[in-house]
């Protein structure tokens, strides 16, 4: 061996035992936690993900407030019901704050609402929650839109006659002709090859996102960026979604009528516009290439994914699939159109919706949230900047607020009487500042589509398949393994 090889060798291991010792130091101003190795922090202890059950079982050692290392950066671990309702409701002010990661600057640049923090964030998610609702958000108009794409839905699998077939395709359409209403004023036919393969994009990120792969871009962006991966699958992706919205935004500037807004984007253009003077302003063309995608993103995503959890958990529970068709003609009948107002007497329906929301746990790991101020948590004092992951499975399966946290239950959202409750640790849209923009949006679509498809259909396995796959694909949000279905018409 040389002596620059030893000298090389030595070196590295006086750096190696440097860093090892001065995260030693840096750790006693957090939370207690796993010790964090040199360079790699506790991404060896993750398995270089954050697996929602991983982090449950470091809860039960280090106690429901924690702190794991990625790669340099330390981040505070919020677990169980307490320490998420402590974080995200009682201290929400102080929580609400969105970190610059490598990955977020890389999707949005600090802009839209999704991955924006501050000033610009509270501007663009108050404009976006008005135009929800100026757009119909929680009105009948928006509403008769949902039932004409759940219509849409159905004569689609009576197409199908019965046949096997991969329901995804077919529901992330409907769903997303929904969001399209709204961000773009119009819906995408069902053969639009340009439509395709927007909502394939909006799958890569989605998919991708919270992926091992997404955990080395943050922790090693220097390296990464110059890397092939699935890393790379997200910024394409992204930049396509991008390029979509661009496309929408010049056709707007081009066809639209100022005078009268139809869409999102033609609000924000008048926005814009009349806000030129304000020099505190964020509206801008990029603000809105970023909003319109963050909308369509989770728009189309979480709800698709959910539908799709829940005809998979109607096949694999064919008796609890009976009820609710039992429930849906005694109280419906066959003909009536299906109102959101109809949850109120379709209660066992109502807690089956909600179960699957619970049980599929969609997206078990929250975005990244940051301290804007020091607070404290728990008892345990957080620094001003302190990254903190909220682990929303571990309230979804809390064993002191479900009875049975691990299995399929509607009871858990029924009284003895049979009546719909909620729940306090359902947190399916997240809670405080930061809750779902379009929660009501959400939850209306779920329950037209879902009831509409299990008021025509009875929907079982196809003929000679007896094995329903409930292990997920984990990643941004937690999807279903491809699987097949044949919806019967009743």
């Amino acid at each position: 061996m040389s002596l620059i090889t030893e000298l090389l060798i030595a070196l590295f291991l006086t750096l190696f035992i440097a860093n090892y010792f001065k995260l030693q130091r840096l750790r006693r101003r957090y939370p207690p936690g796993p010790a964090p190795l040199p360079i790699i922090g506790n991404l060896w202890t993750l398995n270089f993900t954050l697996h929602h059950d991983t982090l449950m079982q470091l809860a039960k050692t280090y106690g429901n407030v924690f702190t794991v290392w990625l790669g340099q950066k330390p981040a505070v671990v919020l677990n169980g019901y307490q320490a998420m309702r402590d974080g995200l409701i009682s201290h929400s002010e102080e929580l609400v704050g969105r970190p610059t990661t490598a990955t977020y600057q890389e999707l949005s640049r600090g802009k839209g609402v999704l991955f924006s923090s501050g000033h610009n964030w509270k501007q663009q998610r108050r404009f976006g929650m008005t135009s929800l609702r100026n757009l119909g958000v929680g009105k009948k108009s928006l509403e008769a839109r949902i039932q004409e794409e759940a219509q849409s839905l159905v004569e689609f699998f009576v197409k199908t006659k019965g046949r096997s077939l991969d329901p995804f395709q077919t529901i992330v359409h409907s769903v997303a002709n929904v969001i399209s209403a709204v961000v773009f004023g119009h819906h995408f036919a069902r053969d639009d090859e340009e439509f395709h393969q927007l909502i394939e994009a909006n799958d890569v990120v989605a998919r991708k996102l919270g992926s091992a792969w997404g955990r080395l871009f943050d922790a090693f962006p220097w390296l990464m960026q110059h890397l092939p991966g699935p890393h790379q699958d997200i910024f394409r992706s992204n930049a396509f979604l991008e390029e979509f919205m661009k496309k929408e935004i010049q056709s707007h500037k081009e066809n639209g009528v100022p005078e009268e807004p139809q869409d999102m984007i033609d609000f924000y253009h008048t926005k814009i516009s009349s806000d030129s003077p304000d020099v505190a302003s964020t509206f801008d063309e990029y603000n809105m290439v970023r909003l319109a995608a963050d909308l369509f993103l989770a728009g189309t995503e979480t709800t698709t994914t959910t539908l799709r959890w829940t005809l998979l958990y109607m096949v694999k529970h064919p008796e609890i699939q009976e009820k609710v068709k039992k429930e849906l003609d005694d109280v419906l009948g066959k003909s009536q159109i299906i109102h959101y107002e109809d949850r109120k007497r379709l209660p066992y329906t109502n807690a089956v919706i909600h179960e699957t929301q619970r049980i599929s746990s969609i997206v078990p790991i929250g975005l990244f949230r940051k301290t804007v101020k020091e607070t404290s948590l728990q008892g345990l004092n957080i620094e001003k900047g302190s990254l903190i992951i909220p682990n929303y499975s571990s309230v979804l399966f809390d064993p002191d607020h479900w009875e049975t946290p691990r299995h399929f239950n509607p009871g858990h959202f029924l009284d003895k009487e049979g009546k719909f409750v909620n729940k306090e640790a359902f947190l399916s849209f997240s809670a405080g500042h930061r809750v779902c923009l379009g929660e009501t949006l959400a939850r209306i679509e779920l329950f037209i589509f879902f009831t509409s498809l299990l008021r025509a259909f009875t929907f079982r396995l196809p003929e000679g398949m007896k094995n329903v796959i409930m292990d997920p694909i984990f990643g941004g949000t937690l999807q279903p393994q491809p699987y097949q279905i044949c919806a019967v018409p009743c």
